[in-house]
């Protein structure tokens, strides 16, 4: 995969993950003032649960943001698309589908 391609799917997988994360972060910050106010008592484990799926959603898309930017480094660098557990070049369909992709498909089943 050409640098030129390479950066244009990584920008715009960034864009959508930053505008992902804008929006978890607006709604599990209203959801968090909301079960603060006062009013009928609902069941409390339900606000638990749906403050831990806002984390975890939350944690994922930064780790998301990493992946990105590790893809972003070994684009400067001049190792994008090759894994970086063995050098092998990942397939261009692959980084097409999963533009911040670090392993082969084969290697990403072994883990």
């Amino acid at each position: 995969m050409n640098d030129d391609r390479a950066r244009q799917l990584l920008d715009a997988e960034r864009r959508r993950v930053e505008e992902l994360l804008r929006e978890a972060t607006e709604a599990f910050d209203e959801d968090r003032s909301t079960a603060n106010e006062t009013g009928d008592m609902a069941d409390p484990a339900e606000r638990l649960t749906a403050e831990g799926l806002d984390d975890a959603l939350i944690s994922g898309l930064r780790d998301r943001l990493g992946q990105i930017e590790r893809a972003e480094a070994r684009l400067k660098a001049g190792t994008y698309g090759r894994s970086v557990a063995s050098g092998v070049p990942i397939p261009d369909e692959r980084l097409e589908a999963d533009p911040a992709a670090e392993l082969t498909v084969e290697e990403a089943a072994l883990l």
